[in-house]
């Protein structure tokens, strides 16, 4: 069953893809969707959020892709105008608050609004608690829990003074059940957890809707770097090497039996970004297969 004028096509249809192949994917969502939205998405050049750039700037979105590297910016940038999409790739640090508000203020001034923020900048890598630099911690916390804020408060005015908006941020499950060597990521998330729910009450009366997402096990390039252990760690690699295996974990450690893609992730935030969103604030919404499910304790 679908609703009208929101998707194209029925949710039902199996996925013969594995979730992964853009092209032949079934549209979901009805052309237009987001048709004379501005989206501003951080860490929007690779993996997750290049997927959610790239959906977003499909339904209509002008997407702003905001990130530290130029290189990932301008590859991402031509390839979804190359598709028909309304982009704007800015550099920017969510480290640096000043930084921060310039580009927020200068992306409103150019395309006169901010409907929908996506905080997807993160920094993640496997390090020992005990020998965690007081560097290290900080540059993780300040990426994924500090940028996090500074984005949402800098879109708040904006969004205040047009009437509402949207505020997508990035979590994970790993501080569910909490993971060895990622005391760092696990405590920012977290935070981000919490900032979710207590923006969405805060801010509810100005009608910013805010929530968060938290993906499971995707196989992208800067996931693969930042979650694979060292070898003596005792942490268990998912993303071991050899298709075969990967392919046997999804199939014994993921309920639904195969990995994610950023489309999986990119259509919930699509979802949240879209009328259908309306009455939804302050949830945290696990997309992982079942994942964290059928590991948690019991």
């Amino acid at each position: 069953m679908s609703l009208p004028g929101f998707f194209t096509r029925s949710e039902c249809m199996p996925d013969t893809t594995g979730g992964s192949d853009l092209a032949s994917m079934a549209a979901i969502f009805r052309p237009g969707l987001l048709d004379g939205q501005v989206a501003l998405v951080t860490g929007g050049g690779t993996g997750i959020g290049l997927g959610i750039s790239q959906l977003l700037a499909e339904l209509g979105a002008h997407v702003v892709m905001a990130s530290r590297k130029p290189a990932n910016l301008e590859a991402a940038r031509a390839d979804i105008a190359s598709r028909g999409g309304k982009v704007t790739a800015v550099q920017l640090d969510v480290r640096d608050p000043e930084q921060v508000k310039a580009a927020v203020d200068g992306v409103a001034q150019q395309l006169g609004r901010i409907d929908v923020l996506v905080n997807n900048a993160a920094g993640n890598f496997y390090a020992p608690s005990a020998t965690l630099s007081p560097n290290a911690w900080k540059s993780v916390v300040e990426i994924d829990l500090y940028g996090t804020f500074y984005c949402s408060q800098a879109v708040y005015p904006i969004m205040a003074a047009q009437g509402g908006g949207r505020i997508v941020s990035t979590s994970m499950t790993l501080h569910y059940r909490g993971w060895p060597m990622m005391a760092h990521a696990t405590a920012a998330k977290a935070g981000v957890d919490a900032l979710t729910r207590t923006l969405a009450v805060e801010w509810a009366p100005q009608r910013i809707r805010v929530n968060a997402i938290a993906p499971g096990p995707i196989p992208t390039d800067g996931v693969r770097k930042a979650f694979t252990p060292p070898a003596d760690s005792g942490v268990p690699d998912v993303f071991a090497a050899a298709d075969a295996r990967m392919a046997e974990y999804a199939k014994k450690g993921i309920p639904l039996g195969r990995w994610g893609s950023p489309r999986d992730i990119a259509n919930m935030v699509a979802f949240l970004a879209s009328p259908a969103g309306d009455w939804i604030t302050g949830s945290i919404f696990v997309i992982d297969g079942g994942e964290w499910l059928a590991k948690a304790p019991s």
